[in-house]
């Protein structure tokens, strides 16, 4: 039966068979897997499928024997028969043992393959979509809804399988015994599918929300744990309690609707199996009475019966888990279907960076996600080697400049050239290994200083990682450390005070010693104390580079070869600091406001 359930997501809509066949490739990749495992399904069919035909001859022969009308069974046929009913069963654990550890590790293996799918696509796409998706509710979809798919994966074509074999031998075996019973049987069947269909749909929506309250609530738990020091320091335990009970609760309430779509579809399924055996006690009762139907027959059919009846219960409840399967590779499917904004051209070539020479051409810049116009025909030359900095007040787009040279955001209009060479052109890769970025925000990932300042080059050894910490001034607190560079420094770099984190910032670009730096607001959260070091850091950093300094603190650009004013309007002021102090325009505000602060 053709599913036509669909889930909104945007503008975008999925029905099932959409996704299944989407689904496809990865299964289609393990199908030597696959074909084993429905072979060892079709294995474990066989005792069912054998057991009536023995009840039936045992019930025949005895009621033949009762009525003197037969003989009895001899001891050694009872005994043939018993032994291969056990030499079935034999088969049917070592084909289960297959299925339940072949069948879920091919599973796994699909599992795997989406995974590293859905890692590789979100490492592609652009900042506009990291700023509009929770990082819970991205992490929930390539962990805790993959990992439903192992068991659709494996279940699915199994479950069917098997209960297509089941269904037609049993509806072969009983029409021999009684078609007209077993046609209204089989007439009970479509109406319990059209009702399990709509029920399906139910549970379908009731799955998707429940999956979506998981990731918000995944979301909300982990921004208060990040911030557990900001909470404790405004003593808001009161508020976060509030907020997780509010989503708690939220959970709860869709669970529940979920729970009641399971019972109804469960609830369903148990009427139709009492409707079916119904029709058998009926209809096989009084073909029994008019002698249509023998006793040893109708005992087989109530057996076969009973088989078909729990293939269909067993599919039925195999829906639940069906449902689960089909929301995460929804959920994985619309990462998949993001598209990736920003991506090498066609034919895109290398960057060759030689002089380090930058240029803004008619620049003009919105966000995608609000179309916030930020630039308007921005016009710029970086000289090579030039240190560049840019002030103004919040808004005008000096962070913007910056995001836009590595590409983290594409130009709406205009070109930005390196060495005349449009960044547009060129290879990500090649355009990124150019660029060296030193931020406020300080990011350190899990795991040692060695780690840290080698990211991005892990082939780099500890001399040259020594050398770069040198550099950087941030040997004098690693020599106190007792292991050194490989001191464990805990979650983003929890252990480490912020100065020493910037000066490890500082330490990984040394490393990497691209040509051109970028330097967006790297001293503002530090104390003086820290900020005489990084800076001192800094400026050993910017020798013989082409350097963009961002900064709201006006004392530490003062030395730049010349410092640009940015507004709304666009570049307001520019030249060195003593010329523009003594233009007396917006930078000499901007500094006397400064002082009158300090």
């Amino acid at each position: 039966m053709k599913k036509r359930n669909k889930i909104a997501h945007g503008e975008r809509t999925y029905s099932s068979g959409t996704l299944i066949r989407r689904f496809l490739p990865y299964l289609a990749k393990y199908r030597h897997l696959l074909i084993l495992d429905l072979f060892f399904a079709s294995l474990t069919t066989i005792c069912d499928i054998v057991l009536p035909m023995i009840m039936r001859r045992l019930t025949n022969s005895a009621i033949a024997v009762s009525s003197g009308t037969g003989v009895p069974l001899a001891v050694s046929a009872v005994t043939r028969m018993a032994l291969v009913y056990v030499l079935l069963r034999l088969v049917d654990a070592g084909a289960n043992f297959y299925m339940q550890s072949q069948g879920h590790i091919m599973g796994v293996y699909i599992e795997t393959d989406m995974r590293r799918t859905a890692f590789d696509h979100l490492q592609r796409l652009s900042a506009s979509y990291y700023s509009n998706h929770k990082i819970g509710q991205i992490m929930g979809r390539i962990t805790n809804d993959l990992f439903d798919v192992t068991e659709f994966a494996h279940h699915c074509p199994e479950e069917f399988f098997i209960a297509g074999i089941k269904i037609l031998v049993s509806f072969i075996i009983l029409a021999r015994y009684s078609l007209l019973l077993t046609v209204l049987i089989f007439c009970c069947l479509p109406l319990m599918f059209f009702v399990s269909v709509k029920l399906n749909h139910w549970l379908r929506e009731a799955q998707k929300a429940q999956r979506f309250q998981v990731g918000e609530l995944n979301a909300a738990i982990e921004d208060s744990l990040l911030g557990e020091r900001v909470v404790k320091a405004f003593t808001a335990e009161d508020e976060e309690k509030r907020k997780f009970e509010e989503g708690n609760l939220a959970f709860q309430s869709i669970k529940k609707k979920y729970y009641y779509a399971m019972a109804a579809f469960g609830t369903s399924t148990r009427l139709f199996d009492g409707l079916m055996y119904t029709v058998v006690i009926l209809a096989g009762g009084l073909f029994l009475i008019r002698g249509i139907i023998g006793p040893g027959d109708l005992v087989a059919y109530i057996l076969y019966v009973s088989t078909l009846i729990a293939t269909i219960r067993r599919i039925v409840e195999f829906t639940e888990q069906f449902q689960r399967g089909m929301t995460g590779i929804e959920r994985f499917y619309e990462i998949l279907d993001t598209p990736i904004d920003i991506k090498d051209a066609e034919n895109a070539g290398e960057l060759a960076v030689t002089d380090g020479g930058i240029t803004f051409r008619h620049v003009n810049f919105e966000y995608p996600d609000d179309h916030n116009k930020v630039l308007h025909d921005l016009n710029l030359e970086v000289r090579p080697g030039e240190n560049l900095a840019i002030v103004g007040a919040s808004g005008g787009g000096k962070t913007t400049i910056c995001n836009l040279i590595p590409r983290f955001y594409d130009v709406t209009s205009g070109e930005i050239e390196i060495d005349g060479q449009d960044i547009s052109k060129v290879t990500l890769k090649s355009l990124r290994q150019a660029i060296g970025m030193v931020q406020q925000d300080v990011y350190l990932f899990s795991g040692t200083i060695r780690d840290n300042i080698a990211y991005g080059r892990e082939q780099a050894t500890d001399e040259e990682i020594l050398a770069a910490a040198k550099l950087a001034g941030a040997d004098e607190f690693i020599d106190r450390l007792p292991d050194g560079i490989h001191t464990y420094i805990g979650e983003r770099g929890v252990k480490l005070s912020g100065g020493q984190k910037q000066r490890l910032s500082i330490a990984r670009v040394f490393l990497k010693n691209p040509k051109i730096l970028i330097l967006d607001e790297a001293t503002s959260a530090l104390d003086n104390e820290s900020e005489i070091l990084v800076t001192g850091s800094l400026k050993e950093l910017a020798k013989g580079r082409t350097t963009i300094t961002i900064a709201h603190r006006l004392t530490t650009v003062q030395d730049a070869d010349r410092i640009l004013v940015l507004d709304k309007n666009g570049i307001e002021e520019e030249g060195t600091h003593d010329e523009l102090l003594a233009r007396e325009g917006m930078y000499y505000r901007l500094w006397n406001r400064m002082a009158e602060l300090e």
